[in-house]
C-alpha cells in the first residue's frame, strides 16, 4: 500500500490537467486536483471559447451587410454588446459545470486552492498539506505586458472578454494572434480600432504570405496598423488615455489593450523546494515524456516551452495519464501539428513555413492561390483569399500548407490528416475537388511558382 495520500496530485485544472487527473482516476488511481480559479483552464474561461463566441458574434455584422446583395432586406439591426457577454458567461458556467462533473464521476478530487509545492512529494492547498507519489503541474500561462510607465491602467486580454461597455475607440498592442483576433472583433462590432506593432509585419512564426495577406485584409477593414511602433508611456485624463510612442507622437483613444506575449505562470509555485528546474523564460524544463528534473514530477501544456495549444496539452495529459497508470508509454508527436488564427479573414497552417522549409530543405516547390471567394462576386466585399502548398521536390512530399480566407481552420483540420499520413503532391493532385468550393484548389494547384533568383 502506498505511502502517500494520493498517486497524482495536479496543480491546475485546465484542459491538460482536467484530461490526465480524469484518466487517471477512471484508472483507478486516487488523484486530487487543485484549482484556485474556476475549472476549466485559460482555453475554456479566457481564451479559445469565449475569444470564439464573440468572433462568431462580430461576423454577424459582414454577414447582415453582405445579405443586401443576395436579395435580403435588413432593416433597424441593432446589437447589445451586454447580452452577447451575458450568453456567453452562461455558456461558461455550463462548460465549467462539465468539467466538474466529469471530474467527480472519475472519482477525483477538487481542492479549490493555489497548490504550491513544500517538497517533492508534498503540496500545500489552503493551509493543507498532502503528499503524492507523483505531482503534475499544469498551470499554464498569464499575459506579460512591458514595464513602462502607465502600464497599469490597460487591459490585457481577460478583461477584454468581460468589458461592460464597448468603446469607440482602441489601441491594441502586439502583433500576434491573441492582438489579431480582438482587432477583428472590435472592428466588425464598430469600433475604431488602431494596432501597434513593434516589427514591421504581424503574426511572427507564421507563413509569410499568409503575414503579409492578412495585413492587408485588415487594413482594407480600416484597422490601422502601426508598424516598427513602441509605447513609451500611457497617461489616463478622464475616460481618454494618451500614448507617447517613440517618435513622440501623441494617440488618444478610450480603451487601451496589451497583447505582447504570455509567460509560464510558474511563480510561487515552490518548485525551487521542489527541485525543479526552469528555462530562462519561466517555464519548465521536461523531457519527451513530461518528465521534469524531478523524475515523479511533471509538467504538461502552456506551463512547458512547447506548443501551446489546448488540443497538444489535451494529448500530452492523455499521454501521461496512459504511462501512469495503463501501461501504455508513449510520447506526443509535435510534428505537423495544424493551428489557426481567428482572425478576419481567419488563417489556418500546418507543417512548415517557406522559410523553415528552405532552411531545412534547401529547394522547395511552391504552389499557390489567390482569388476572390465565390460568395463576394455578389457581396461585391473586396476580401481575397490565400492558397499555399510547400512540396520537397525530392520525396514530393507535401510539408506545409497554409490558407487564408472563409473556413481556412476547417479546410486545413482536413488537409492535416492527409500531411499526417505523408500524403505527396501527386496524391493530392489525385484527388477529386469539391465543387464549387475553395477547398478543392488544394488540389488543383498545378502551376509551380518560380523560383527565387
Amino acid at each position: 500500500m502506498s505511502n502517500y495520500d494520493y498517486d497524482l496530485i495536479t496543480i491546475g485544472a485546465g484542459s491538460g490537467g482536467v484530461r490526465a487527473s480524469r484518466l487517471a482516476g477512471g484508472y483507478g488511481a486516487k488523484v486530487a486536483v487543485c484549482e484556485e480559479d474556476r475549472v476549466g483552464g485559460t482555453c475554456v474561461l479566457r481564451g479559445c471559447i469565449p475569444k470564439k463566441l464573440l468572433i462568431y458574434g462580430a461576423h454577424y455584422a459582414d454577414y447582415m451587410e453582405d445579405a443586401v446583395n443576395y436579395g435580403w432586406t435588413i432593416e433597424g439591426a441593432s446589437h447589445d454588446w451586454t447580452k452577447l457577454i451575458a450568453n456567453k458567461n452562461t455558456e461558461l458556467d455550463r462548460l465549467n459545470g462539465i468539467y466538474l462533473r466529469i471530474l467527480r464521476d472519475n472519482n477525483v478530487d477538487l481542492k479549490e486552492g493555489r497548490g504550491v509545492l513544500v517538497d517533492d512529494h508534498t503540496v500545500e492547498i489552503a493551509g493543507e498539506r498532502l503528499t503524492a507519489e507523483n505531482i503534475l503541474i499544469a498551470v499554464g500561462g498569464r499575459p506579460t505586458m512591458p514595464d513602462i510607465p502607465g502600464i497599469e491602467q490597460v487591459i490585457t486580454s481577460n478583461e477584454a472578454l468581460e468589458l461592460p461597455k464597448l468603446p469607440k475607440r482602441v489601441v491594441i498592442v502586439g502583433g500576434g494572434y491573441i492582438a489579431i483576433e480582438f482587432a477583428g472583433i472590435f472592428s466588425s462590432f464598430g469600433v475604431e480600432v488602431t494596432e501597434i506593432i513593434r516589427a514591421d509585419n504581424i503574426l511572427r512564426g507564421f507563413d509569410i504570405d499568409m503575414r503579409t495577406s492578412l495585413f492587408e485584409e485588415m487594413e482594407k477593414r480600416g484597422i490601422k496598423i502601426l508598424a516598427e511602433t513602441v509605447v513609451e508611456s500611457i497617461e489616463k485624463q478622464g475616460d481618454t488615455f494618451s500614448l507617447r510612442l517613440g517618435n513622440d507622437e501623441i494617440l488618444e483613444t478610450d480603451c487601451v489593450m496589451y497583447a505582447t506575449g504570455r509567460r509560464a505562470n510558474t511563480e510561487g509555485l515552490g518548485l525551487e523546494a521542489a527541485g525543479v528546474e526552469l528555462y530562462d523564460n519561466g517555464s519548465i524544463i521536461v523531457d519527451e515524456l513530461n518528465r521534469t528534473t524531478q523524475s515523479h514530477i511533471y509538467a504538461v501544456g502552456d506551463v512547458t516551452d512547447r506548443i501551446q495549444l489546448t488540443p497538444v496539452a489535451i494529448q500530452e495529459g492523455h499521454a501521461l495519464a496512459d504511462m501512469l497508470f495503463n501501461q501504455d508509454t508513449r510520447t506526443t508527436d509535435y510534428t505537423n501539428v495544424p493551428s489557426a488564427v481567428f482572425s478576419t479573414p481567419p488563417i489556418a497552417t500546418v507543417g512548415l513555413t517557406e522559410e523553415q522549409a528552405r532552411a531545412e530543405f534547401g529547394e522547395v516547390d511552391i504552389y499557390d492561390s489567390n482569388f476572390k471567394p465565390l460568395v463576394h462576386t455578389l457581396t461585391g466585399r473586396d476580401e481575397r483569399s490565400v492558397m499555399k502548398l510547400i512540396v520537397e521536390p525530392k520525396s514530393d512530399k507535401v510539408i506545409g500548407c497554409h490558407m487564408m480566407g472563409i473556413d481556412a481552420p476547417e479546410i486545413i483540420q482536413g488537409v492535416a490528416i492527409a500531411m499526417k499520413c505523408g500524403a505527396t503532391k501527386a496524391q493530392f493532385d489525385a484527388t477529386t475537388g469539391i465543387h464549387p468550393s475553395s477547398a478543392e484548389e488544394f488540389v488543383t494547384m498545378r502551376s509551380k511558382r518560380p523560383d527565387p533568383e
